[in-house]
Protein backbone atom coordinates (compact mmCIF):
# COMPACT_ATOMS: atom_id res chain seq x y z
CA UNK A 1 0.00 0.00 0.00
CA UNK A 2 2.98 2.48 1.04
CA UNK A 3 4.23 1.78 -2.75
CA UNK A 4 0.62 3.11 -4.31
CA UNK A 5 0.34 5.64 -2.17
CA UNK A 6 4.19 7.54 -2.85
CA UNK A 7 3.11 7.55 -6.77
CA UNK A 8 0.69 10.08 -6.22
CA UNK A 9 3.64 12.01 -4.42
CA UNK A 10 5.97 12.19 -7.57
CA UNK A 11 3.37 12.67 -10.77
CA UNK A 12 3.19 16.39 -9.62
CA UNK A 13 6.75 16.88 -10.26
CA UNK A 14 6.36 16.03 -13.83
CA UNK A 15 3.22 18.06 -14.15
CA UNK A 16 5.28 21.23 -14.70
CA UNK A 17 7.18 19.97 -17.96
CA UNK A 18 3.91 20.06 -19.73
CA UNK A 19 2.26 23.01 -18.07
CA UNK A 20 4.56 25.68 -19.76
CA UNK A 21 3.82 24.65 -22.67
CA UNK A 22 0.04 24.40 -22.85
CA UNK A 23 -0.47 27.90 -21.23
CA UNK A 24 1.35 29.54 -24.39
CA UNK A 25 -1.20 27.39 -26.59
CA UNK A 26 -3.15 29.64 -28.87
CA UNK A 27 -6.53 28.22 -27.74
CA UNK A 28 -6.04 29.09 -24.45
CA UNK A 29 -9.97 28.38 -22.37
CA UNK A 30 -9.67 24.49 -23.51
CA UNK A 31 -5.38 24.93 -21.98
CA UNK A 32 -6.94 26.79 -18.98
CA UNK A 33 -9.72 24.53 -17.95
CA UNK A 34 -7.07 21.27 -19.10
CA UNK A 35 -4.34 22.65 -16.30
CA UNK A 36 -6.79 24.01 -13.86
CA UNK A 37 -8.50 20.53 -13.79
CA UNK A 38 -5.08 18.47 -13.39
CA UNK A 39 -4.23 20.69 -10.60
CA UNK A 40 -7.07 19.75 -9.04
CA UNK A 41 -6.98 16.62 -9.17
CA UNK A 42 -3.51 15.85 -8.90
CA UNK A 43 -3.45 17.89 -5.21
CA UNK A 44 -6.73 15.62 -4.32
CA UNK A 45 -4.38 13.13 -4.92
CA UNK A 46 -1.58 14.41 -2.46
CA UNK A 47 -4.00 14.66 0.19
CA UNK A 48 -5.39 11.51 0.02
CA UNK A 49 -1.73 9.76 -0.27
CA UNK A 50 -0.67 11.37 2.75
CA UNK A 51 -3.96 10.65 4.78
CA UNK A 52 -3.41 7.21 3.14
CA UNK A 53 -0.13 7.09 4.64
CA UNK A 54 -0.57 8.46 7.94
CA UNK A 55 -3.95 6.47 9.05
CA UNK A 56 -1.68 3.02 9.75
CA UNK A 57 0.43 4.75 12.28
CA UNK A 58 -2.16 6.64 13.76
CA UNK A 59 -4.06 3.32 14.18
CA UNK A 60 -1.31 1.44 15.67
CA UNK A 61 -1.61 4.11 18.32
CA UNK A 62 -3.75 2.26 21.20
CA UNK A 63 -6.58 4.80 21.96
CA UNK A 64 -6.92 4.72 17.58
CA UNK A 65 -7.14 1.19 17.60
CA UNK A 66 -9.43 0.49 20.38
CA UNK A 67 -11.91 3.31 18.65
CA UNK A 68 -11.26 0.97 15.20
CA UNK A 69 -12.03 -2.06 16.64
CA UNK A 70 -8.20 -3.01 15.48
CA UNK A 71 -6.43 -6.08 17.13
CA UNK A 72 -3.75 -6.09 14.74
CA UNK A 73 -1.49 -3.59 13.55
CA UNK A 74 -2.93 -3.38 9.73
CA UNK A 75 -0.41 -4.72 7.27
CA UNK A 76 0.55 -1.99 4.66
CA UNK A 77 4.06 -2.39 3.94
CA UNK A 78 7.78 -2.71 5.74
CA UNK A 79 7.96 -1.91 9.29
CA UNK A 80 11.34 0.03 8.52
CA UNK A 81 8.60 2.84 6.61
CA UNK A 82 5.99 3.03 8.64
CA UNK A 83 6.50 5.47 10.54
CA UNK A 84 9.35 7.43 8.66
CA UNK A 85 6.09 7.72 6.19
CA UNK A 86 3.81 8.44 9.13
CA UNK A 87 5.85 11.49 10.59
CA UNK A 88 6.45 12.55 7.30
CA UNK A 89 2.53 12.55 6.20
CA UNK A 90 1.98 14.39 9.34
CA UNK A 91 4.38 17.27 9.11
CA UNK A 92 3.10 17.73 5.58
CA UNK A 93 -0.38 17.88 6.04
CA UNK A 94 -0.23 19.87 9.46
CA UNK A 95 2.10 22.20 7.18
CA UNK A 96 -0.10 22.34 4.41
CA UNK A 97 -2.88 23.24 6.98
CA UNK A 98 -1.40 26.24 8.18
CA UNK A 99 -0.20 27.46 4.86
CA UNK A 100 -3.64 27.48 3.62
CA UNK A 101 -5.56 28.77 6.59
CA UNK A 102 -3.11 31.98 6.32
CA UNK A 103 -3.11 31.98 2.88
CA UNK A 104 -7.12 32.40 2.88
CA UNK A 105 -7.21 34.79 5.41
CA UNK A 106 -4.76 37.24 4.30
CA UNK A 107 -5.89 36.79 0.95
CA UNK A 108 -10.01 37.20 2.16
CA UNK A 109 -8.42 40.70 3.97
CA UNK A 110 -6.98 41.88 0.78
CA UNK A 111 -10.49 41.06 -1.69
CA UNK A 112 -12.26 43.37 1.33
CA UNK A 113 -9.57 46.45 1.00
CA UNK A 114 -10.36 46.10 -2.52
CA UNK A 115 -14.11 45.75 -2.70
CA UNK A 116 -13.97 48.68 0.08
CA UNK A 117 -11.67 50.39 -2.44
CA UNK A 118 -14.81 49.98 -5.47
CA UNK A 119 -17.99 50.34 -3.61
CA UNK A 120 -19.08 54.21 -3.49
CA UNK A 121 -16.47 55.25 -5.75
CA UNK A 122 -17.52 57.19 -8.84
CA UNK A 123 -18.98 54.38 -11.20
CA UNK A 124 -20.40 53.92 -15.01
CA UNK A 125 -22.42 50.51 -15.23
CA UNK A 126 -19.58 47.95 -14.24
CA UNK A 127 -17.02 50.34 -14.35
CA UNK A 128 -15.35 51.80 -11.10
CA UNK A 129 -12.90 54.54 -11.08
CA UNK A 130 -10.60 54.65 -7.83
CA UNK A 131 -8.97 58.47 -8.08
CA UNK A 132 -5.41 57.15 -7.30
CA UNK A 133 -2.08 58.49 -9.41
CA UNK A 134 -0.74 54.56 -9.53
CA UNK A 135 -2.24 53.13 -12.80
CA UNK A 136 -3.22 50.20 -12.40
CA UNK A 137 -6.84 48.03 -13.06
CA UNK A 138 -8.36 44.68 -12.41
CA UNK A 139 -11.62 42.45 -12.39
CA UNK A 140 -12.86 42.78 -8.86
CA UNK A 141 -15.70 39.30 -8.75
CA UNK A 142 -18.46 39.92 -6.66
CA UNK A 143 -22.43 40.92 -6.56
CA UNK A 144 -22.16 42.82 -9.20
CA UNK A 145 -18.69 42.15 -10.32
CA UNK A 146 -16.71 45.42 -11.36
CA UNK A 147 -13.78 46.77 -13.46
CA UNK A 148 -11.48 48.53 -11.02
CA UNK A 149 -9.23 51.13 -13.01
CA UNK A 150 -7.56 54.36 -11.34
CA UNK A 151 -7.60 57.70 -12.72
CA UNK A 152 -3.80 57.30 -13.25
CA UNK A 153 -4.20 54.30 -15.44
CA UNK A 154 -7.09 55.58 -17.71
CA UNK A 155 -4.24 58.61 -17.80
CA UNK A 156 -1.83 56.54 -19.61
CA UNK A 157 -4.08 54.85 -22.53
CA UNK A 158 -6.23 56.37 -24.98
CA UNK A 159 -9.41 56.02 -25.71
CA UNK A 160 -9.27 53.30 -28.03
CA UNK A 161 -6.98 51.33 -25.74
CA UNK A 162 -9.28 52.01 -23.00
CA UNK A 163 -12.11 49.80 -24.41
CA UNK A 164 -9.76 46.76 -25.22
CA UNK A 165 -8.36 46.89 -21.44
CA UNK A 166 -12.16 47.03 -19.67
CA UNK A 167 -13.11 44.48 -22.65
CA UNK A 168 -10.21 42.66 -21.41
CA UNK A 169 -11.12 42.93 -17.78
CA UNK A 170 -14.26 42.04 -18.86
CA UNK A 171 -13.81 38.83 -19.79
CA UNK A 172 -12.03 38.05 -16.69
CA UNK A 173 -15.45 38.63 -14.78
CA UNK A 174 -17.66 36.70 -17.80
CA UNK A 175 -15.04 33.90 -17.67
CA UNK A 176 -15.31 33.24 -13.75
CA UNK A 177 -11.63 33.18 -14.07
CA UNK A 178 -11.18 34.07 -10.44
CA UNK A 179 -11.89 30.75 -9.63
CA UNK A 180 -9.56 29.03 -11.66
CA UNK A 181 -6.56 31.45 -10.29
CA UNK A 182 -8.22 30.54 -6.66
CA UNK A 183 -7.97 27.21 -7.03
CA UNK A 184 -4.55 27.18 -8.43
CA UNK A 185 -3.58 29.36 -4.95
CA UNK A 186 -5.13 26.56 -3.55
CA UNK A 187 -3.61 23.61 -5.21
CA UNK A 188 0.02 25.13 -5.08
CA UNK A 189 -0.65 24.57 -1.22
CA UNK A 190 -0.73 20.72 -1.46
CA UNK A 191 2.60 19.83 -3.22
CA UNK A 192 5.52 22.25 -4.32
CA UNK A 193 5.35 20.33 -7.44
CA UNK A 194 2.07 22.17 -8.73
CA UNK A 195 3.74 25.91 -7.90
CA UNK A 196 4.77 26.11 -11.57
CA UNK A 197 0.98 25.78 -12.47
CA UNK A 198 0.19 28.25 -10.64
CA UNK A 199 1.98 30.50 -13.08
CA UNK A 200 0.78 28.44 -16.12
CA UNK A 201 -3.00 28.57 -14.94
CA UNK A 202 -2.71 32.43 -14.70
CA UNK A 203 -1.13 32.93 -18.01
CA UNK A 204 -3.96 30.65 -19.79
CA UNK A 205 -6.27 33.26 -18.07
CA UNK A 206 -4.75 36.21 -19.49
CA UNK A 207 -4.35 34.57 -22.59
CA UNK A 208 -7.98 33.76 -22.56
CA UNK A 209 -9.09 37.79 -21.41
CA UNK A 210 -6.31 38.80 -24.36
CA UNK A 211 -8.41 36.69 -27.11
CA UNK A 212 -11.95 37.92 -25.79
CA UNK A 213 -10.50 41.68 -26.07
CA UNK A 214 -9.11 41.30 -29.52
CA UNK A 215 -12.55 39.38 -30.59
CA UNK A 216 -14.37 42.30 -28.73
CA UNK A 217 -12.27 45.29 -30.09
CA UNK A 218 -11.79 43.63 -33.70
CA UNK A 219 -8.56 44.91 -33.82
CA UNK A 220 -5.52 41.95 -32.21
CA UNK A 221 -2.75 45.39 -32.90
CA UNK A 222 -4.92 48.01 -30.64
CA UNK A 223 -5.34 45.34 -27.77
CA UNK A 224 -1.61 44.21 -27.71
CA UNK A 225 -0.80 47.69 -27.79
CA UNK A 226 -3.49 48.36 -24.77
CA UNK A 227 -1.86 45.46 -22.97
CA UNK A 228 1.45 46.28 -23.39
CA UNK A 229 1.19 50.37 -22.19
CA UNK A 230 -1.00 49.04 -19.24
CA UNK A 231 1.30 46.96 -18.06
CA UNK A 232 4.12 49.14 -18.32
CA UNK A 233 2.27 52.10 -16.61
CA UNK A 234 1.77 49.25 -13.71
CA UNK A 235 5.10 47.83 -13.56
CA UNK A 236 5.80 50.13 -10.55
CA UNK A 237 2.22 49.84 -8.46
CA UNK A 238 2.58 47.76 -5.41
CA UNK A 239 0.90 44.48 -5.67
CA UNK A 240 -1.68 44.76 -2.60
CA UNK A 241 -4.05 42.95 -4.76
CA UNK A 242 -5.16 39.09 -3.86
CA UNK A 243 -3.77 36.67 -5.84
CA UNK A 244 -6.72 35.36 -7.47
CA UNK A 245 -8.07 39.02 -8.63
CA UNK A 246 -7.13 38.76 -12.32
CA UNK A 247 -5.57 41.74 -14.08
CA UNK A 248 -4.49 42.75 -17.92
CA UNK A 249 -0.69 43.75 -16.66
CA UNK A 250 0.22 40.84 -15.02
CA UNK A 251 1.82 37.42 -16.25
CA UNK A 252 4.67 37.21 -18.95
CA UNK A 253 3.16 40.38 -20.91
CA UNK A 254 5.88 40.29 -23.86
CA UNK A 255 4.72 36.70 -24.29
CA UNK A 256 1.28 37.60 -24.40
CA UNK A 257 2.07 41.06 -26.82
CA UNK A 258 3.49 38.65 -29.13
CA UNK A 259 0.66 35.69 -29.22
CA UNK A 260 -1.47 38.99 -30.02
CA UNK A 261 0.40 40.10 -32.81
CA UNK A 262 0.88 36.73 -34.68
CA UNK A 263 -1.46 35.58 -37.20
CA UNK A 264 -3.56 32.83 -36.32
CA UNK A 265 -1.88 29.32 -37.98
CA UNK A 266 -3.61 26.35 -37.79
CA UNK A 267 -3.94 23.70 -35.46
CA UNK A 268 -0.78 22.66 -34.04
CA UNK A 269 -1.49 18.80 -33.22
CA UNK A 270 1.54 19.07 -29.81
CA UNK A 271 -0.82 21.29 -27.77
CA UNK A 272 -3.61 18.18 -27.48
CA UNK A 273 -0.93 15.88 -26.75
CA UNK A 274 0.05 17.77 -23.99
CA UNK A 275 -2.91 18.46 -22.55
CA UNK A 276 -3.60 14.43 -22.70
CA UNK A 277 -0.34 13.52 -21.14
CA UNK A 278 -1.10 16.24 -18.44
CA UNK A 279 -4.69 14.51 -17.86
CA UNK A 280 -3.16 11.43 -18.01
CA UNK A 281 -0.41 11.74 -15.23
CA UNK A 282 -3.42 13.71 -13.08
CA UNK A 283 -5.04 10.12 -13.97
CA UNK A 284 -2.18 7.75 -12.90
CA UNK A 285 -2.01 9.84 -9.52
CA UNK A 286 -5.86 9.62 -8.73
CA UNK A 287 -5.89 6.28 -9.70
CA UNK A 288 -3.24 5.11 -7.40
CA UNK A 289 -4.55 7.01 -4.73
CA UNK A 290 -7.47 5.55 -4.38
CA UNK A 291 -6.74 2.16 -5.10
CA UNK A 292 -3.99 2.73 -2.24
CA UNK A 293 -7.11 3.86 -0.20
CA UNK A 294 -8.93 0.88 -0.89
CA UNK A 295 -6.05 -1.62 0.22
CA UNK A 296 -5.94 0.77 3.24
CA UNK A 297 -9.71 0.78 3.91
CA UNK A 298 -9.69 -3.30 3.05
CA UNK A 299 -6.88 -3.89 5.64
CA UNK A 300 -8.92 -1.82 8.19
CA UNK A 301 -12.19 -4.18 7.54
CA UNK A 302 -9.99 -7.64 7.59
CA UNK A 303 -8.47 -6.20 11.15
CA UNK A 304 -11.99 -5.32 12.59
CA UNK A 305 -13.64 -8.58 11.04
CA UNK A 306 -10.55 -10.60 13.32
CA UNK A 307 -11.43 -8.13 16.19
CA UNK A 308 -15.34 -9.21 16.30
CA UNK A 309 -14.50 -12.72 15.66
CA UNK A 310 -12.42 -13.11 18.89
CA UNK A 311 -15.28 -11.30 21.09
Amino acid sequence: MIVLLVVPLLVPFAAPLLAGRLAGARHPVAALWSLTLAAVVLAVSTLVALGGLLLPGVLRLPVAAELGELVHPLAVGPEALLYPATLFSAAALAGWVWATWRSLVRQWRLYRRARSAADGRQAAGDLSIVDDVRPDAYALPGRPGRIVVTSGMLRCLTPQEHAALFAHERAHLSGRHHLFLAAAELCARCHPGLRPLRGAIALAAERAADEAAALATGDRRLTARAIGRAALAARMAPDTRPAFLPSATTGPVPQRVSALLRRPAGRRRLVPALAVLLLLCAGISSGTAAAGALVLHRGVEVAQGEWRAGR
